[in-house]
């Protein structure tokens, strides 16, 4: 397949939405399209998926809810329909096509990709939003393009049901989808259990209550939406800043080290020979070369790296005592153990949340640690430096050599 035809399908595609979409597709527009396209090309990247194993899947990634602007029920069809008719005029091979009529239907649900590589790829894209900061904005407009059929019609409580039902069967089919989604589906899961129970709640008559005062009491849930999102920010956020402050650590004490051996270097190659001639920078030079080793035995402590054991035990897991998100932890541990480990710590949110502050804190305790040895080499290097250039200058101008 040539390259050229995943950007004709693209080209296709978001005139066939720009010009025919209906517009009862709040969800499956053009926009939903174009992120299962990135997340078909991220997925298959980390699969490996050969060049034109990668095409087919884009393309596919393309065509896979296009039969929206015909109908909704049994769309995909609709969809291979018209993947077949764009892929036969531009030459492609049947072989080829079929492969991405099938990565097309397979996401049909319940997703039934087989054990083809290039079907799971573009299922896994297709269900990458379920782990997405924005599930819920996204869903909330599947609702309502849902409701806008009469016959798919659903209240909030019933839909959430519907969708707490689809997060419960659903599974990502390719490891890389596997690891790099779960956590985060698993934290919407939750939100959407608790969501659930809040609109349970709001169902039930609350007595002695005036009609003002019951319409306060169901918007509270509302206001309790929003910190398990912020609180989900505020982990990343914090995350970045303090592996932003690790490299700048490291760099810092990369700089120290190259630069004290280098004049180390120096000095003991060229000013050895030199104080034969210049007795008199003989304590100088040596002041200085134990300044610059100093620094570089600081520097380097300061970038040396801790590692623990890294085995845990059932118990640990219980017991909630262990940090999965760190791989000190767990690297001497079979793939089957640590699996086992991180579905159990998913499914307890305490024991998540958990977790994620233990590894904040611990990534903190080791840039403090960074810094406490950086601060000690510049100012050892700060005062080494002023010392053995005081001393230089006191024996030349005062002592005679």
């Amino acid at each position: 397949m040539d390259k050229m035809i995943t950007r004709q399908a693209e080209v296709f595609i978001k005139d066939l939405f720009a010009k025919e979409a209906p517009a009862r597709l709040t969800y499956h527009d053009i926009v939903h399209t174009e992120y299962v396209v990135e997340m078909a090309k991220r997925i298959g990247e980390h699969s490996g998926l050969s060049e034109e194993e990668l095409m087919l899947v884009v393309v596919a990634a393309w065509f896979h809810d296009s039969g929206f602007v015909i109908r909704s029920k049994g769309h995909e069809k609709e969809s291979q329909k018209l993947a077949r008719q764009f892929l036969s005029a531009k030459g492609v091979t049947e072989k080829q096509i079929q492969s991405v009529l099938h990565c097309i239907m397979a996401t049909k649900m319940p997703q039934d990709p087989g054990e083809e590589l290039l079907a799971k790829v573009v299922c896994d894209a297709d269900m990458a939003y379920l782990s997405e900061d924005f599930y819920f904005d996204r869903t909330a407009l599947l609702r309502k393009e849902w409701n806008s059929d009469p016959e798919t019609k659903l209240s909030k409580k019933a839909y959430y049901k519907e969708t707490i039902e689809l997060f419960r069967n659903h599974r990502y089919h390719t490891t890389y989808a596997e690891t790099a989604f779960s956590a985060g589906k698993a934290v919407n899961f939750q939100i959407l259990k608790n969501m659930l129970k809040r609109r349970s709640k709001k169902d039930k008559k609350v007595p002695g209550k005036s009609k003002a005062g019951l319409k306060k009491h169901l918007k509270k849930p509302e206001k309790e939406k929003m910190p398990g999102r912020g609180v989900e920010s505020m982990f990343r956020l914090t995350a970045r800043n303090q592996i932003n402050l690790s490299s700048i650590a490291d760099n810092k004490a990369n700089i120290l080290i190259s630069i004290n051996s280098i004049v180390l270097t120096v000095l003991l190659s060229i000013g050895i020979g030199k104080i034969s001639d210049y007795p008199v920078i003989t304590f100088p030079a040596v002041v200085f070369a134990i300044t610059c080793l100093s620094t570089i035995v600081f520097a380097i402590l300061s970038t040396r790296p801790k590692i623990s054991s890294g085995k845990f035990t059932e118990d640990d897991i219980h017991n909630k005592k262990v940090n999965l998100l760190f791989f000190g932890n767990f690297y001497n541990m079979d793939l089957e153990e640590y699996e086992w480990a991180v579905k159990e710590m998913m499914a307890d949110q305490n024991y998540l949340y958990s977790s994620m502050i233990r590894d904040q804190y611990s990534l903190g305790k080791v840039i403090s640690q960074k810094y406490r040895l950086l601060r000690i080499a510049y100012t050892v290097f700060m005062i080494g430096l002023i010392l053995s250039s005081l001393l230089f200058a006191l024996f030349v101008l005062f002592i005679p050599g």
